[in-house]
């Protein structure tokens, strides 16, 4: 299988298990919000501060160095797996004793054994770790996917069940780690690596040197998050922090159900493809083609409908999110470069240029945001984000283009596809809108549906019929898919619609 083929195939099935899991997140989070009190949750959510925040130091990047080395044999994996089960081991520790006095501090006692038996992921989280870099260096996202959908199903059946039978609270903590046992077991029957000890200090030191990169650069990027949340929270409260985070929710829909399932095996490729600066080129650019293509125009339809989807599915009093949204799916374009552009400067270990990026934008990032918010509102915070986000962008593609000797020429081609989709299907839009914009106030789920129905479809349609050369075969690939399933479904279908 060629790289690219690799690349579609564990796209599409990192795809299909994010849009599983979301589904089911959905499904079981209903029911267990009428089974659970509020606060169950906010305590879950509170433990949930300190172990992400640990749990980000503990990991080290050092899975990604494994994905990323030239050559990883088993020496490799033990070695690292032994340093994160120490590491592991400390943690779990640190948080045994720390637990009463985070509970002294909530004045709640109840989070004295919480802590105890959350922090036990832990020393689970080590066999996982290892044996899911192991399938994403053979690239086998066919199989991590399937573990991380049965393991949502498990997840969601046990915590309902618990809470059904009175356990509060605990039925979310115990269906965790019940599930993160599991899941180690059915890798553990995937994986041929069988993990023990080796304390390989040498082959530690150079996982752990790559890993350090990771960790810096994922603190900052937690900064520029956390950091814009708690200006906003300072300056406003948290109802627009609120309405602020569905706003960029909703707005990068697109970018967690296509972009982010693609970053993991592209990765992978240019981590195979480090020495080949040319094939890293192409790579790199037909990235920002397919991304581009596939995503802008579903950018352009939230923007259309953003109003009457918030209004319709989230309720009025969620409504001021919707200015905020419309802004920020702006910003999906810019994600198109600069998310390949991290993948790539990550694959070629020039960390350290993606650092210096982000240490100089989180003060723009604030600094924007504030001015914004002084301006203009929740929309004014909203437009300073996206100004930071288009100059890390830009500072991202420079870097990106020393590393692969790229052209400025080479990156507009590569937009110009997506952008052409993205065009034409707003310009339909604006005529339809045009058309039917007098109902708007009245009918909204209706002016939603005919909006976002249209959009769709003439987005597929131009994608599968457009002349565009750098979808040509993209299209082709879909037309035959197409093809088959009318083919598969023909017998079904009424003798006068074949």
């Amino acid at each position: 299988m060629s790289l690219g083929a690799a690349i579609r195939s564990g796209a599409k099935w990192l795809a299909l298990g994010k849009l599983g899991n979301r589904l089911l997140e959905f499904a079981f989070g209903v029911a267990l919000a009428r089974l659970l009190m509020p606060a169950d949750f906010g305590m879950v959510a509170t433990i949930a501060v300190f172990t992400g925040f640990v749990g980000m130091f503990t990991a080290g990047g050092m899975g990604q160095s494994l994905i990323r080395a030239k050559e990883a044999n088993e020496e490799d994996f033990t070695a690292v797996f032994t340093l994160q089960l120490a590491m592991g081991v400390v943690v779990y520790l640190g948080f045994f004793f720390a637990a009463p006095i985070i509970a002294d501090y909530f004045d709640n006692p109840i989070y004295t054994e919480l802590v105890r038996v959350s922090a036990l992921t832990f020393l689970l989280r080590p066999f996982y770790v290892m044996r899911n870099a192991w399938l994403t260096r053979r690239m086998d996202f066919k199989s991590r996917t399937k573990v991380s959908v049965a393991s949502g199903v498990i997840t969601g059946v046990l915590a309902t069940s618990l809470a059904w039978l009175g356990f509060g609270v605990w039925s979310l903590i115990l269906s965790g780690l019940v599930t993160s046992l599991l899941q180690n077991v059915w890798l553990a029957r995937l994986v041929p690596i069988r993990m023990r000890l080796n304390p390989d200090t040498t082959i530690m030191r150079r996982h752990t040197s790559f890993g350090a990169k990771i960790v810096a650069n994922d603190f900052l990027t937690y900064l520029r998050a956390e950091g814009k949340t708690l200006l906003l929270s300072k300056l406003a409260g948290p109802a627009t922090v609120g309405l602020f985070n569905k706003a960029e929710s909703l707005a990068r829909l697109p970018n967690q159900l296509i972009m982010q399932p693609v970053m993991e095996p592209f990765f992978r490729a240019l981590s195979k493809t480090q020495d080949d600066i040319a094939e890293t080129r192409r790579l790199y650019y037909r990235a920002i083609t397919l991304l581009t293509a596939y995503t802008a125009p579903l950018y352009v339809i939230l923007w259309w409908v953003a109003e009457p989807f918030i209004r319709v599915v989230y309720g009025e009093k969620w409504v001021d999110a919707a200015v905020a949204m419309q802004v920020l799916t702006v910003m999906g374009v810019f994600l198109n470069v600069m998310l390949p552009s991290s993948v790539l400067l990550a694959a070629q270990n020039r960390l350290g240029r993606e650092m210096l990026a982000q240490g100089l934008n989180l003060p723009l990032v604030l600094g924007a945001c504030w001015l914004g918010w002084l301006q203009a509102g929740l929309a004014g915070a909203a437009w300073g984000y996206l100004l930071a986000q288009v100059l890390m962008t830009l500072h991202f593609y420079w870097y990106a283009e020393q590393t692969i000797a790229g052209r400025l020429s080479e990156l507009l081609d590569a937009l110009k596809p997506g952008v052409t989709l993205a065009t034409l299907v707003g310009l339909v839009l604006f005529f339809v809108d045009h058309f039917i914009h007098p109902w708007q106030q009245a009918l909204s789920p209706l002016y939603l549906a005919v909006m976002g129905g249209a959009g769709l479809l003439v987005f597929a349609t131009l994608f599968l019929t457009l002349p565009l050369p750098a979808l040509r075969s993209e299209a082709e690939g879909w037309r035959l898919r197409l093809a088959g399933m009318y083919q598969f479904m023909k017998p079904a279908l009424p003798r006068g619609r074949r």
